[in-house]
């Protein structure tokens, strides 16, 4: 069984020692109601936060959500550090330094990202250890430009491995054929990994094969498998938005009927697919030296979407040993509006499998809309990068006219 999360005892510190401001304090407000957070944890659930800022850091707010709330793993998201640096906040003493040393945009920018996760590492690090590694990850992306270049990823996997230098880090490659191979490569050099934008069932296995292929290679290369942790990101949401705009132009009833629950079907096989990999002989021979399964996180759509349907989505995808991804706003939705109901997942593999099956009858396939989706998502991850090395370059411009000022 997983471990779970450790309680507020879990007093956790700031790059180097430093111990981070407001321990355990409550930030913006009376922050979400720990205890449908704690319901969801007790079904088996790990909640991580998706966006990490320095703000967040510096104020006790990541401290507090882990001591308070339930979170036991932090995702690094390009918008959320694009807007904190558009507000420079935290970020201003650091910026000014950089830009009298004349450092370039990207160079700023790894310097500044790679604070704030060596940071997030440790203000997760008690989580980590007492969870033996199941949890306390901190999950920051290599650059999506690189997505199709296996080398190239491997590279940058490399060199974000070595800047953080924390063993609870997880390094986020996109799961394209290319990301795959690299993913694999990461995991036989004992970097631990997250495989991203994974929208069908069909990648969601091979990023499973990659894992155990990666394992393997570890194994043989002497590595200690127990400390190599992983996570295959399932993205949930987008295809329901999809497959629901197929089904209003038939505009049947029988299409009308079907909207709405194409995304939790796909999620609930994908966990299917989860489970047939721990039960095979291949993954036997592994455990036996030491793994640890690869867990499915769930990515929810934006929460300002749709509040109803976000709660939704978390509520109807609960079962042990998954890993339930939410921003600042969707962890305070939830806690809000959460009616659990145990395991939602385990005992639905027949509705999920003829809910797809209906959906081909009229000739919609989930295949095919989500490999439309996974290019739209890498595109749109391209573009959030790129937003972000221009919030780096116009919050270096800002600070360099601010003390010439």
């Amino acid at each position: 069984m997983t471990a779970r999360p450790v309680g507020p005892e879990a007093v956790s510190s700031g790059p180097d020692g430093a111990v981070a401001a407001g321990v355990a304090r409550e930030t913006g407000g009376a922050g979400p109601d720990p205890m449908p957070l704690k319901q969801l944890v007790a079904e088996g659930v790990s909640i991580w936060l998706d966006g990490i800022s320095r703000d967040l850091l510096v104020d006790g707010g990541l401290e507090h959500l882990v001591t308070v709330c339930h979170v036991t793993g932090a995702s690094a998201n390009s918008e959320v550090l694009a807007a904190a640096l558009g507000g420079n906040g935290a970020y201003r003493a650091h910026l000014a330094g950089l830009a009298v040393r004349g450092v370039g945009a990207e160079s700023a920018l790894r310097a500044m990202a790679n604070l704030d996760f060596r940071w997030a590492c440790d203000v997760l690090r008690p989580v980590f250890e007492a969870t033996d590694g199941v949890d306390g990850r901190v999950s920051v992306e290599v650059d999506p430009r690189l997505a199709d270049d296996r080398e190239a990823v491997l590279t940058e996997a490399h060199a974000l491995w070595r800047a953080v230098n924390r063993p609870n880090l997880l390094v986020k490659i996109p799961a394209t054929a290319a990301g795959r191979q690299a993913m694999s490569d990461c995991l036989a050099d004992g970097i631990s990994v997250n495989a991203t934008l994974v929208f069908s069932l069909d990648r969601y296995a091979q990023v499973l094969d990659a894992y155990l292929d990666g394992l393997e290679r570890a194994g043989r290369a002497g590595h200690d498998l127990a400390r190599i942790g992983s996570v295959g990101s399932f993205s949930v949401g987008g295809l329901d938005r999809a497959i629901d705009g197929l089904l209003d132009r038939l505009g049947t009833p029988e299409a009308t009927a079907l909207r709405g629950r194409a995304a939790v079907a796909n999620a609930r096989l994908a966990y299917k697919l989860h489970e047939e990999q721990l039960d095979s002989d291949r993954w036997r021979s592994l455990v036996a030296a030491g793994a640890r399964p690869q867990r499915p996180l769930w990515e929810f759509p934006a929460a300002a979407d749709s509040s109803c349907s976000y709660v939704k989505y978390v509520e109807q995808l609960v079962s042990w040993g998954i890993v339930s991804s939410m921003t600042r706003s969707g962890l305070e939705l939830f806690a809000a509006r959460a009616d659990l109901r145990g395991d939602t997942v385990t005992g639905e593999y027949h509705s999920a499998r003829a809910h797809l099956d209906a959906l081909a009858g009229l000739g919609i396939s989930c295949a095919e809309v989500a490999a439309g989706l996974e290019a739209d998502a890498l595109r749109a991850l391209v573009l959030a990068w790129d937003r972000l090395r221009c919030a780096a370059e116009e919050a270096l411009r800002d600070a360099a006219l601010n003390r010439r000022d």
